[in-house]
C-alpha cells in the first residue's frame, strides 16, 4: 500500500513541476489575443512558431544568446580548470596553515555577493573593464564551492596511487592529469553543470556591469524586453523557452554522471 501511495505522491510532485514549463511553451506559441483572453488557453488553436522569429526582430536576442554562451562557457571552463587543481592541493598536499587557509576559503561562502559587488564594480571601472567580456568573466574565474566540492571528492582517493605514480617517476602535473582527473569525472560533470546553469541565469552582475544592448546577457535582455513590451506575454514566454533550452540539453548529456557519482560516493 505504501509503494502505490508513494508513486502517486511522486507523480503529483512531478506534474506540479512540469505543468508550468509546459504552459510556458504553450504560451510562447499563442497569439497576443489568446494570451490576453480571460480564459486561459492551454493548447493554442494554431501554434505561432513565428513568435520566436518576431522575438529576434524586436530585440537583439542573437547578441544576448552569444554573450551568455561566451560568459557562461568561459567561466565554466575556468572552474573546470582551476577548481580541481586547487582542490587537489588542499586534499593531498601538506603545507603550513593548510587547514586555516581552507577554512578561510569556506568562510567566503558566507559573504553575500551584494557585499562584494561594490568593490568589484569599482575595480572593474578603474581597470576600464565595464561593459566588456573580461569584466563579466574575470570576477568569477574561481569559486570556493567548486574548490570545496573537488577537494571532498579527491580526498578519498588512495594516497598509494599517488605514491606509486611518484615512484614511477611521474611529475606532479602528470599525476594530476593521469591519476586524479580520470577519477573525478562525475564531480567535474556536476561542477560544470552547476557552474554553467548558475552563470547562464546570472542577472545581477551583468545588469550592473553592462550598459549597452550589445553586451547584455539573455536574463538581463529578457527582463528589459519584458519591461518595454510588458503586454507581449507570448514573446516573453518565447524568450523564457530559449533561456531554458541550453540548460535542459546540458543536463540531458550529464545526467548519467550524477548516477555514477552517487554510486561512487556510496562505495567510498
Amino acid at each position: 500500500m505504501r509503494k502505490p501511495l508513494l508513486y502517486i505522491l511522486l507523480g503529483l510532485a512531478s506534474l506540479a513541476t512540469v505543468v508550468p514549463l509546459l504552459y510556458m511553451v504553450s504560451l510562447s506559441l499563442q497569439t497576443e489575443a489568446e494570451t490576453l483572453s480571460a480564459d486561459a488557453v492551454l493548447v493554442p488553436d494554431s501554434p505561432q512558431w513565428g513568435n520566436y522569429a518576431e522575438l529576434f526582430t524586436r530585440a537583439p536576442f542573437g547578441n544576448f544568446i552569444v554573450n551568455s554562451l561566451v560568459v557562461a562557457g568561459a567561466i565554466t571552463l575556468a572552474h573546470l580548470l582551476f577548481d580541481p587543481l586547487v582542490g587537489y592541493v588542499f586534499a593531498k598536499f601538506r603545507f603550513p596553515l593548510r587547514n586555516t587557509l581552507f577554512v578561510a576559503l569556506l568562510a567566503t561562502l558566507m559573504v553575500p555577493f551584494f557585499v562584494r559587488m561594490i568593490p568589484l564594480y569599482v575595480l572593474m571601472a578603474t581597470m576600464g573593464w565595464l561593459d566588456t567580456y573580461q569584466g563579466l568573466i574575470t570576477p568569477f574565474l574561481m569559486d570556493a564551492f567548486g574548490i570545496f566540492l573537488m577537494r571532498q571528492f579527491i580526498q578519498p582517493i588512495p594516497d598509494d596511487l599517488i605514491s606509486a605514480a611518484r615512484i614511477d617517476g611521474a611529475s606532479e602535473l602528470r599525476i594530476y592529469r593521469s591519476v586524479i582527473l580520470p577519477q573525478t569525472r562525475p564531480a567535474l560533470a556536476v561542477l560544470g553543470l552547476f557552474t554553467f546553469v548558475f552563470q547562464w541565469n546570472e542577472f545581477l552582475w551583468p545588469l550592473v556591469a553592462t550598459t549597452t544592448p550589445e553586451m547584455r546577457t539573455i536574463p538581463v535582455g529578457l527582463t528589459l524586453f519584458n519591461q518595454e513590451y510588458f503586454t507581449l506575454w507570448h514573446l516573453t514566454a518565447a524568450g523564457s523557452v530559449i533561456l531554458f533550452v541550453p540548460t535542459a540539453v546540458l543536463f540531458v548529456f550529464t545526467q548519467r554522471y550524477f548516477v555514477r557519482g552517487i554510486a561512487l560516493t556510496g562505495i567510498k
